[in-house]
Order: C-alpha cells, then structure tokens, then sequence
C-alpha cells in the first residue's frame, strides 16, 4: 500500500483541484467523496473507486472491513495527518477520501414505472439547496430527479455532503428545460409547477397519476419555459410576513402531499 507524507505530490496537488474547481472534475472524468457513508452507498450504487485515501490514525479497522471487498488493496493509499487534512472536504473528518467515476445522467438512462414521481429541478445554484432536494427524494422514494439547465455542478463535494450521498442511490439526469418538457410529454407526465403566482393550492390537485414537481431557483423561481408550458400551476399559501420558502422546504411539502394521496389511493 502506498503512503504520501509530502504535500508537494502530484496526487495531493491533484485531490486539491477536484475539490475545488468544477472544469478540472469534468476534464479529468472523477469526483471525489468523503465519508464512510457515503464511499458505501457509491459502491452499492455501482460506481467504481480508482482511488482510496486513507488517514489511519483516524480510520479503524471495522471501518476498512465494510469497504475491503470492492476497493483492492493496490487502490488504498495511507497519507499522513497533514496530507489528509489539505485533502479533507470537512473539517470533521472520518479519514476516508475516494477518488470515483461519475455515471451518465441522460434522460434515455431513466427507467420509470407506470404513474412515477418525479421531480425536476430548475437552476438551483446553491450546492447545499441541491443536497437537501436530493435528501427529500430520497426519503419520499421519489423514482428519478432531473435537474434543468443545472448552475452546480451535480458532483461537487459540497452537493455530495448536503446530500448524505443518496444522489448516488437515486436516479438522476441532467437536461435543457425544452429537452425536459418533450420528454414528459412523451411519457405522459403532467407536470405541476411550484410558484407563488400559482392558480391553484397544492394539497388541491391529484398526484395519484403521471406527475412531476417543478420547482426552480430561490432568486429566480421557474423560467418562462416552464411558467408557460406547465399544465398545473400550484402554491403554498404563505400565512406570515415572507413570500416564499426554501426550494427544498417547498419541494419538500409538495413531495409529501404527492406521497400522501399516493398512499392513500393505493
């Protein structure tokens, strides 16, 4: 197993520009992830590790174990405290960094059932706001997330913690709005947009159906396209001072109303 104690390595110097810089991700074709959690839900999901960094003063042996099998011995790479810590995502660290190859993210890679759930995901440009819409798919089951015209990167080690790492259990793609709305059509989703101009009250529509929840940007909310092309537009009445909620609060509510009358109905 190899060691690195210098921060002048290559491979130190490289970790540091995959954590920072979107274009260098995208130009080397890997991520990387932090955490036992979330390194086991990638493997469970199918994605493959090229590289595994650990901190062993920090990383117990039981720890190891989870994870032997699918990441071989010639893929671990011990580093000491100081080296860990340039390469480290959090300050409060487990001691495991993985160096893994993203999936594709097209729309013809979604298999949807009868009726699915789906929820699409306009401009956000807050990785924490991505996160957290990808933990509230998650815990509503929702059966795929597509994300439009995307302002963050879908593997940024800030969107990957946010997220618990379940973007890596869920199925996710990555389109133009107009891309999107043809294949709903195609597959006879009806979609209901979130916006405080909405005609209707969310809890007062059927998602027992074909459905998807479109919600966009906090600064910005939905774009044209979607504002002229939704077939349902739907709200959350505001009882205070302010006007709006988080997107992931919103979806959230939206989420859970769809998932309530789906229990119901079945």
């Amino acid at each position: 197993m190899e060691t690195i104690t210098s921060l002048q390595n290559p491979k130190i110097k490289r970790l540091v520009r995959l954590r920072e810089k979107s274009s260098f991700r995208k130009s080397e074709g890997v991520f990387i992830i932090e955490g036992l959690r979330e390194i086991i839900l990638a493997l469970q999901s199918g994605y493959q590790i090229e590289e595994l960094y650990i901190w062993p003063e920090v990383v117990q042996g039981d720890v190891l174990a989870n994870i032997s099998e699918a990441v071989s011995e010639t893929k671990r790479i011990e580093t000491s405290k100081n080296v860990y810590q340039k390469i480290a995502v959090r300050e409060s660290t487990e001691g495991l960094l993985a160096v893994a190859r993203p999936k594709s993210h097209t729309l013809s890679d979604l298999k949807v059932d009868k009726d699915p759930l789906i929820l699409v995901v306009e401009k956000v440009e807050k990785p924490g706001n991505l996160g957290a819409l990808f933990r509230t798919a998650d815990a509503a089951a929702i059966d795929a997330v597509i994300i439009c015209d995307p302002r963050v990167d879908l593997y940024s080690p800030n969107v990957i913690r946010a997220a618990l790492g379940c973007l890596f259990t869920l199925q996710v793609a990555v389109a133009e709005s107009e891309e999107v709305l043809q294949w709903l059509e195609k597959n006879a989703i009806q979609t209901f947009a979130a916006t405080p101009d909405g005609a209707v009250v969310y809890h007062s529509v059927n998602y027992t159906g074909a459905s998807a929840i479109v919600v966009g940007s906090e600064a910005d909310g939905l774009s044209g396209t979607w504002m002229n092309k939704a077939g349902t537009k739907v709200l959350i009445p505001m009882r205070g001072g302010i006007d709006s909620l988080n997107v992931s609060v919103s979806a959230a509510v939206i989420v859970f109303e769809a998932v309530r009358q789906r229990e119901i109905a079945n």
